[in-house]
């Protein structure tokens, strides 16, 4: 049997894949993190595992591949990856969309009930001794927005259903969600203010494309209750930040749950790590014991479709970004 030749591309600053010992025996692999690790191997590759690898290094594999038939991105996200020549290019591209999905909706729920329960002000409460009794918020009932309707928004909506929530969704195609059995509502990009006036919470899980590049803005903090919550599994940079920082600064929204920024690691110094309205999580919301490992068996799934000759999973559209 032929074996397909497949390079694990690295990145030495991150953890190193898992489960190589269980590559299948049709794959002949070879792990590096610089041109010169596959200078042996390249003309002959077909695949290449992308496990946090560098774009430039990404982009002299694709130059230097005659052969690379599919390129697996171990991330959903590909704002990092998604360079001119890989756009144009006739190889496939996948990434791990929805492989982390399921945390990350259950990190927007425990933040919804942070701020619905006010555990701040018990924490602050607890920690100075203080018998603090007060009225909490019921989520029951409540409005949920979430902008940027994929696998991470309906991991969401799927949760914030079975607590009784009311879920709203913006998507650039709003009738994919047609029977949609976790949404009430769904609206188009150009309906965003519509959907911010009447939320209590909003949730942004976009793709960082060049179309939604600040993509949530002053303009949609101001459309937002005063009592709303905003909040970010999806990409740092879709958020205008100084707007999102004058907003929670100046009252305009109540308050924000983050797991992603504009720039990271987040500098010291930073105004979010000293709002005492601001619920930060750095860029770790899925970082779940078996992230990584789940990352690697979904690559194997897709491995052994490529192995058979079948359509791939998650075929990301190089054009859209996503």
């Amino acid at each position: 049997m032929e074996k397909t030749n497949l390079l694990v591309v690295e990145n030495p600053k991150e953890p190193k894949p898992p489960l190589l010992d269980q590559m299948p025996e049709y794959a002949s692999y070879v792990e590096g993190a610089t041109l010169v690790d596959f200078d042996s191997v390249i003309a002959e590759a077909e695949v290449i595992l992308g496990w946090g690898a560098k774009r430039d290094l990404m982009a002299q594999l694709l130059a230097n591949g005659p052969k690379l038939r599919w390129i697996h991105s171990r991330s959903a996200g590909l704002d990092g990856l998604l360079f001119p020549e890989l756009r144009e290019s006739p190889v496939l591209l996948t990434n791990g969309r929805g492989v982390f999905s399921q945390s990350l909706g259950e990190f927007i729920i425990g933040a919804v009930l942070f701020f619905a329960k006010d555990m701040r002000r018990m924490m602050r409460s607890q920690k100075i001794g203080l018998w603090d009794q007060f009225a909490v918020q019921e989520i029951r009932g409540q409005t949920l927005g979430i902008v940027g309707y994929g696998d991470i928004g309906r991991a969401i909506a799927k949760r914030a259903s079975a607590m009784e929530m009311k879920v709203l969704a913006l998507r650039r195609r709003p009738e994919l969600s047609a029977g949609d059995p976790y949404v009430s509502e769904t609206f188009g990009f150009e309906q965003k203010k519509a959907l911010m006036e009447r939320c209590d919470y909003v949730v942004s899980a976009l793709p960082l494309t060049p179309e939604t590049k600040d993509f949530v803005n002053a303009a949609d903090f101001a459309a937002m209750k005063k009592s709303a919550i905003f909040m970010n599994v999806g990409r740092g940079p879709v958020v205008d930040e100084p707007a999102l920082i004058a907003a929670l600064e100046s009252g305009q929204i109540r308050g924000a749950a983050l797991d992603v920024f504009a720039v990271e690691p987040l500098p010291a110094g930073h105004p979010f790590y000293s709002m005492e309205n601001v619920l930060m999580s750095a860029h770790c919301a899925d970082n779940t014991a078996e992230w990584l490992n789940d990352a690697m068996r979904f690559f194997y799934q897709n491995l052994d479709r490529f192995h058979r000759g079948e359509p791939l999973l998650n075929v990301v559209d190089k054009k859209a970004g996503y």
